[in-house]
């Protein structure tokens, strides 16, 4: 049984659907390839799913998402598998560097459904990707995720960026080397937290 129902998502029952079938493939590869740390998993539902919807809800009309660091696919391919009702034209695009987790996320796509593409590269090799929306969690502090913004967001791009409880030392830190506007949206998940929404980026 897991520890969040249909009703509390604010998805249709065919989202849920596609997002336990997700959830079930996490449980199945988890042991072998480590998506989410082994204390987490008993809260999938609360730490990984419904924090990846917040931040789809974060977004306004978009035709293409570029997701770095994907690794397990929070909150990219949670966000595709959003799109699949809601923005039926949109396509993801998957950065990974690990076989592995890239090899998971083309299964995920496969079977939920989601219009994606996995690119097994690191993130700075990768061509620019002209993003109108990027995410990425847990994957590095702000100065360095601002880089990465810098190369694979569109001009007018929004970059979606879940930080824990240190975000505000992230962006006057960030501030030092880059020009961007950052607009902090609390987390519903866990109060300290916040997803930060960040416009223009350009070198300081």
């Amino acid at each position: 049984m897991s520890d969040v129902q249909f009703g509390d998502l604010d998805v249709s029952r065919e989202t849920f659907e596609r997002l336990a079938k997700y959830v079930e493939l996490v449980k199945r590869w988890n042991p072998k390839i480590n998506l989410v740390s082994r204390n987490s998993l008993p809260e999938i539902w609360t730490r990984h799913i419904k924090d990846s919807i917040q931040v789809y809800r974060c977004t306004e009309f978009f035709q293409n998402w570029a997701d770095l660091g994907s690794g397990g696919g929070f909150p990219g391919m949670v966000c595709a598998i959003m799109a699949i009702e809601e923005n039926p034209n949109a396509q993801f695009t998957f950065v990974e560097s690990d076989q592995r987790k890239s090899a998971f996320l083309r299964t995920v796509a496969r079977e939920c459904g989601a219009k994606c593409s996995v690119v097994s590269k690191r993130i700075e090799t990768v061509d620019p990707l002209g993003a109108d929306v990027l995410s990425a969690r847990a994957l590095a502090d702000l100065t360095v995720l601002l880089s990465f913004c810098d190369r694979h967001l569109g001009s007018s791009g929004t970059a979606l960026l879940p930080k824990g409880a240190t975000w505000k030392k992230e962006l006057e830190d960030a501030r030092k080397e880059w020009n961007f506007q950052a607009e902090p949206i609390t987390s519903l998940t866990e109060p300290q937290a916040v997803i930060l929404k960040i416009k223009g980026v350009s070198r300081g």
